[in-house]
């Protein structure tokens, strides 16, 4: 074959991808962050705070969107990864979907949350191995030991009826 006609089809492949990747800009994606309506009634202000860093990304309505969460395709994976978190568990809405605190803890020691994705480019998410444990017993104290239903009825405990959620504005 011809260099040049070999020159000509990889340019001509090189135009269509680059057309391609700007067409794809347009396909709409939902990165909407709707209101807070409520929230677990946290243990600690450090359990909180730890799983906004890890968590909250994907499971609250408080997601902050990085700019390459405007570029097609990965715009795209981003969009799912959170809205099927806000599926699992909202953080935000908890009243709606409440998670349980055993699943959290389990994908959390097996490694699989913060998903290992996420973390080369939110290096913030990646917690130490004393924040693990702390995050854990957050978890414990703020949803019970197993996350069940004895939690969930709102089984009393020192920081008022636990397994209750907090309504946005009301304090406890």
């Amino acid at each position: 074959m011809n260099k040049n006609f070999i020159l000509k089809i990889l340019g001509g492949l090189v135009v269509i991808g680059v057309v391609l990747f700007g067409l794809i800009q347009f396909v709409p994606v939902d990165r909407s962050n709707p209101p807070v309506v409520s929230e677990p009634n946290w243990d600690s202000p450090q359990t909180k705070a730890l799983m906004e860093r890890a968590c909250f990304d994907c499971h609250s309505n408080e997601t902050k969107w990085p700019a390459y969460a405007y570029v097609a395709p990965f715009s795209w994976l981003l969009a799912h990864d959170v809205q099927e978190g806000r599926q699992k568990f909202n953080l935000s809405d908890w009243a709606r979907k409440p998670g349980e605190g055993g699943e959290m803890i389990e994908s959390i020691q097996k490694g699989e949350m913060p998903m290992p994705i996420y973390l080369p480019l939110h290096p913030e998410a990646k917690l130490t191995p004393a924040e693990t444990d702390a995050l854990i017993a957050g978890i414990k104290a703020t949803f019970g030991a197993e996350g069940g239903e004895e939690h969930e009825r709102g089984e009393a405990g020192e920081h008022g009826e636990e397994g209750e959620y907090n309504e946005v504005g009301e304090s406890n």
